[in-house]
Parts: structure tokens; sequence; C-alpha cells
């Protein structure tokens, strides 16, 4: 199974290709960041944002699409431009026909570091120990969004066990 996962934002949105195996490693496929012009209008960055997922969706054809719950405690504008941008998210995969699955950021510091309030250093460490990185993934948009498909796959895996020892 390939899995897209994704950090949305406007200004960056990051992205990471996790594929796991029959035995069940994981399989670095890519990462990066989609990054849109600070000057640019809204609607443009977002029209930005759509084509390179596209790109993204046809170049890898992943199974899934993951995407981090919108969390916020503070800057509402923030909030309103990641939540514009996960709608555009939300948009490409549903096109493409990709099943969509969304966890929050405690579930993905969960899943990935096994304490759901690990700090970023600490699910960027295991990221880079479960996909057998030389280094951590960077930037750190790129490292969510991987920690995120990871999150999934063990999701996936475990809702896989129970159905199949009759849970």
């Amino acid at each position: 199974m390939l899995v897209l996962g994704i950090d949305p934002g406007t200004a960056t949105t990051g992205y990471g290709l996790v594929r796991e195996s029959q035995d069940g490693s994981l399989h670095l496929v890519g990462y990066g960041v989609i990054q849109t012009p600070a000057g640019l209008e809204e609607e443009k960055r977002l029209l930005l944002l759509y084509h390179k997922l596209n790109e993204l969706i046809l170049l890898h054809a992943p199974n899934a699409g993951v995407v981090e719950k919108l969390f916020f405690r503070r800057n509402v504008t923030t909030a309103i431009g990641v939540g514009q941008a996960r709608g555009v998210v939300l948009l490409a995969l549903a096109q493409h026909g990709i099943p969509v699955w969304e966890y929050t950021p405690m579930e993905v510091k969960q899943s990935v570091s096994g304490y759901g309030n690990a700090d970023k250093r600490q699910v960027q460490l295991m990221v880079q120990t479960l996909l057998n990185l030389e280094e951590y993934p960077k930037p750190d948009d790129a490292a969510d969004a991987l920690a995120v498909a990871i999150c999934h796959l063990h999701h996936y895996r475990w809702k896989s066990f129970e159905k199949g020892s009759g849970r």
C-alpha cells in the first residue's frame, strides 16, 4: 500500500509518500514541500497548491491520502489558511477517487512515537528510525507529512488485524 501523507498549509504544504511491504516494513518513496509565493493572491496560491497536488497524485498513484486534522489554539488567521489548504487537498484526493483518512496531531504522535504529547524532535527521530533514514527529514512540514502517513499505515494494519481475528 502506498500512502500520501499531507501536512496542509497555504504557504507550505508538506507531503510524504510511504509504502508498506507485505512483510510490514515501511519504505520511503519520497517527500518534500509545495511552497507558494508569499506575494501571490490567496486564490492563486490555492490554485497552485491544487495543481502541484494533482501532479504528485498522477505521478505516484497513492492508494490512500492522509491529512492531519485541523487543530489550533490561538491564531485564527493561520487556522483559516490551513483550513483552506485542507479543502484543496481533500478536493484533489476526492477527484482522483483516493480514499481519505484524517488524524489529530495527538493520534499521529501516539502512533509514531508511542507518546501522544511527544515533541516535534521525538516524532522526527521516530520517522527517521521507522524509515531507516540517515538523518531526520527536513523541513518540518515534510517530516510531519511522513508521520501522518506512518500513522495511517499503523492504524490500517491494526484495523486489518482486528478484522482478521474476528474482533
